[in-house]
């Protein structure tokens, strides 16, 4: 098997091997066992064939995270159709652009998505169908529409004496074969569709076995909370545990603190996934305003009464992500300094791996317990790093690696494949670190210009410029991340226009902060803009024309 590197025969070998046991749940709703989501799998695959649907075809999918939703997934690839996996949060514009760009010939949708979306900016879609019940919405082919209305006969008719586990029989993989097509961005400029072939997500799935299976078993259950549009929830809270034999628990809605720390006291999950903004808000609200009173301050400086404490603190802790769990695993964004000099004081659990969308995604990982602090752990099993500098252990360099967890490419886009792989097969990460002698990674900065959403999600400030400067009276402009996290539209106004129009300094400023607004309806909640900070001079440039970026990192 090892040799083979086949994605899917993991997901048959679980469906198989735990055909009683309890599969998909979303959380305070219903429950998939392995074999209810096989059946789900093979009545999609009947829906997809009868509809003409080929091997490599794309299948979209986009809404909030729920069993069926995972049962689309599961039903496309191990159909041999390619999923097009596209974020909730996007703006209408943005899933037409993928759709359309993607050449997807289903677009499977959750009901909220939906109510949003226009049917007529995608027009190349020959079906729009609910993921809630699979109900077709929108249906632009007789054969569609025929195989959804007969379905449940179809199935019956195919198996007359009941589905049973040997029946199934899925698609037989290729390593270098395109399972999924996942989206960094969402405009058609910038959106680069990552190629991810069948022995990437082999490879993080072996990852997760080989790393985590002493700690979690077939029947233990983890709660999934991170969008699976994006590779780091897709990989490590759904498709691992689904071939691990788990029970994996949705949180179906927007997952506030509230609701997380709700379902880790009833599931007990074994391990947890988490980008920092969730640990960072829970450790904030709920822990550290009771070590910040006058008398804790004081006792926390008394030997053995600060070590009971923090004794104390620390089962607290480990009870509010349900107390049953080995690590806590964070990736994504950077972690709050304060949030994680905490975390280590008190001896927590939880480790920081390093990954991107286009190595599906682990890159380095480290078990909490030889975790250095503030690296991201070692070198991933079937990936080799390296660090483009003279000294890797003391002189910041580019971060790049190999493997099989490395994409095929961008879709339709060999430019920029050829900017990020080179003819050696490297992939260049535009992040700079360092390793020290024991193959720690510790990432110093990043040499692109995306910035890091709070929960992680990739922001591409040439998008949102790109917006910007069509906008009335705007020349130029730069977005920026400010020391809170929060996004600053730093613009240099065509003032020639503008006061050709009759507007003086003050309209001027009146005008950009209409702009903000109207600019924020456009863009997902992560990418709002805060403030506008007007600049008088045009901003420096290269001899190229770029703006040098780097003069202008901060709000002055």
């Amino acid at each position: 098997m090892d040799n083979e590197k086949s994605f899917i025969s993991l997901i048959e070998q679980s469906i198989k091997k735990n055909w009683d046991s309890n599969a998909l749940t979303d959380y305070k709703g219903v429950t998939l066992q392995y074999k209810d989501v096989a059946r789900k799998i093979e009545k999609i695959h009947i829906l997809l064939e009868e509809s003409g649907v080929k091997k490599g075809d794309k299948i979209a999918i986009c809404g909030r995270n729920s069993s069926h939703w995972g049962v689309t997934f599961l039903a496309v690839v191990t159909y041999g159709a390619v999923i097009v996996p596209i974020l909730h949060e996007f703006k209408a514009d943005n899933v037409h652009n993928i759709v359309n760009h993607s050449e997807a010939k289903l677009l499977f949708v959750g009901d909220v998505v939906w109510e949003n979306l226009d049917e007529n900016a995608m027009p190349n879609l020959e079906g729009i169908v609910l993921v809630n019940d699979f109900s077709v919405l929108v249906s632009r082919s007789e054969k569609l529409t025929y195989a959804r209305e007969h379905l449940n006969e179809m199935f019956g008719h195919k198996y007359p004496k009941n589905f049973r586990k040997e029946h199934i029989n899925y698609h037989q993989d290729q390593p270098e074969e395109m399972l999924v097509l996942n989206y960094t961005s969402g405009t058609t400029s910038f959106s680069k569709g990552v190629m991810i072939p069948s022995r990437a997500l082999w490879s993080n799935v072996v990852f997760g076995q080989e790393k985590l299976n002493k700690i979690l078993k077939a029947g233990d259950s983890v709660v999934s909370m991170l969008p699976m549009a994006h590779m780091y929830g897709l990989a490590f809270e759904f498709l691992y545990e689904f071939c691990n034999g788990c029970q994996v628990f949705f949180l179906t809605r927007m997952p506030s603190p509230k609701i997380i720390l709700q379902a880790f006291a009833e599931v007990k999950p074994k391990i947890v996934i988490a980008v920092p903004l969730i640990i960072e808000k829970i450790i904030k609200k709920n822990v550290l305003p009771k070590l910040e009173t006058p008398r804790m301050k004081f006792l926390l400086k008394v030997p053995i009464v600060s070590d009971k404490i923090k004794a104390v603190v620390r089962e607290q802790v480990m009870n509010a992500f349900g107390g049953n769990f080995y690590e806590v695993i964070v990736g994504g964004a950077a972690f709050n300094q304060e949030v994680e000099q905490f975390m280590r004081s008190i001896n927590f659990p939880y480790t920081v791996g390093y990954g991107m969308t286009e190595c599906a995604p682990i890159i380095c990982y480290e078990d909490w317990q030889k975790f250095k602090a503030g690296s991201c752990g070692k070198t991933a099993p079937r990936m080799e790093v390296q660090i483009l500098s003279p000294d890797p252990q003391n002189i910041v360099g580019e971060i790049v690696c190999k493997g099989d967890n490395v994409m095929l490419g961008y879709y339709k886009n060999p430019e920029a494949t050829a900017e990020v792989i080179d003819k050696d097969g490297w992939m260049h990460t535009g992040d700079l670190g360092v390793m020290d002698a024991e193959g720690n990674v510790t990432i110093k900065g990043r040499s692109k210009n995306m910035l890091l959403g709070p929960s992680g999600q990739n922001i591409y400030p040439e998008e949102i410029e790109d917006k910007l400067n069509n906008m009335p009276y705007v020349s130029e402009s730069i977005v920026i991340q400010q020391a809170d996290g929060k996004l600053a539209a730093l613009i240099y106004p065509d003032f020639d226009d503008a006061f050709a129009h009759g507007l003086d300094e003050q309209a001027v400023e009146k005008a950009m902060e209409e702009n903000r607004v109207a600019l924020n309806t456009e863009l997902p909640a992560y990418e709002q803009i805060a403030r506008v900070k007007i600049y008088h001079e045009e901003f420096e440039k290269t001899p190229k024309k770029s703006i040098k970026r780097f003069l202008y990192q901060e709000v002055r």
